[in-house]
């Protein structure tokens, strides 16, 4: 198998396979594939692709949102988890307005320098908007390599400089090419390589697989177990969040600790909201999304 070979039968088969998802159409905006990276975390895509198109309807260019509040960010975001993304490309749109004449830049080391852009967001908007030859690696095209080469159950819990270097091994030269195979190796982990219930005898790798030839060890190290949410600090900063996205001007304390009895818990939950940057303190006794307007008598 020569690492051509691999990334070309997994390049067919994406083209052949691949889910009809809005922002692989062809047109789409570096700034439309943004959003959709930075929606697609820790997010399944289902619950992604309204939003992303309701997010695109409203702020179709990066001015669009830098020229509103990260408040209105907030609430776009509605319950699509971990809000603090929405503040994030908020931010990242000021620093694109500001930076870049309100557009997403190409080079690798200034989307890197944007708000909440990190590795795997830079090198996805920089392969999949612009056909830069980059490894883009996220979970899935992690388990891909170190099963289909590496011959192991499973890749480690954090992308380390190891799996860059393995992935960039297996692009090709072509830049274009490449941009087709990292979508390809992603596809794949998500639909077919997945982490429980692997489909290899639809795997277009199947033959070469190190991983199929070595009999399928399974993964030798503990099995993570999902993360349990009722009655979580997590839950209790959705409660609160809720309120104040739904009003129009400062909420006040005493209708926040309507939302949850235990005290202790609903402070250090409010309090964890003002620290990510969510939420403000209105005077002393009310709350707002941050940077919701004027302050008025609280609601």
């Amino acid at each position: 198998m020569t690492e051509q070979t691999f990334a070309e039968r997994v390049s067919r088969w994406y083209e052949e396979n691949a889910r009809d998802l809005p922002w692989r159409k062809p047109g789409t905006s570096p700034w439309a594939i943004l959003v959709s990276e930075v929606m697609l975390q820790q997010t399944p895509v289902v619950r992604v692709v309204p939003a992303w198109e309701a997010w695109l309807a409203r702020w179709p260019v990066p001015a669009a949102l830098a020229a509103e509040s990260p408040a209105d960010a907030i609430r776009m975001w509605g319950r699509l988890g971990y809000p603090r993304r929405a503040v994030r490309l908020y931010e990242c749109a000021v620093a694109l307005v500001e930076r870049h004449a309100g557009e997403v830049p190409e080079r690798l080391d200034q989307l890197l320098a944007l708000p909440g852009v990190g590795t795997y967001t830079a090198r996805a908007v920089a392969a999949f908007a612009y056909g830069q030859r980059h490894p883009v690696v996220d979970t899935n095209v992690r388990r891909v390599v170190a099963r289909a080469v590496a011959g192991e159950p499973d890749a480690g819990p954090t992308t380390r400089p190891s799996d860059l270097v393995a992935t960039e091994e297996l692009l090709p030269v072509e830049p274009a090419a490449a941009a087709l195979a990292s979508a390809a190796f992603m596809e794949l982990g998500a639909v077919v390589c997945t982490a429980r219930s692997p489909r290899c005898a639809v795997c277009p790798v199947e033959r070469v697989c190190a991983w199929r030839a070595a009999g399928q060890q399974a993964p030798t190290g503990p099995t993570r177990r999902p993360q349990r949410y009722a009655g979580t600090d997590r839950q209790v900063r959705g409660l609160l969040l809720a309120v104040l996205r739904e009003a129009t001007g400062p909420v006040a304390r005493l209708r926040l600790d309507q939302v949850w009895a235990d005290d202790v818990q609903r402070s250090r939950a409010l309090a964890a909201l003002v620290t990510d940057g969510l939420v403000e303190p209105v005077g002393e006794a009310s709350y707002r999304l941050v940077g919701d307007g004027p302050a008025h008598l609280p609601i």
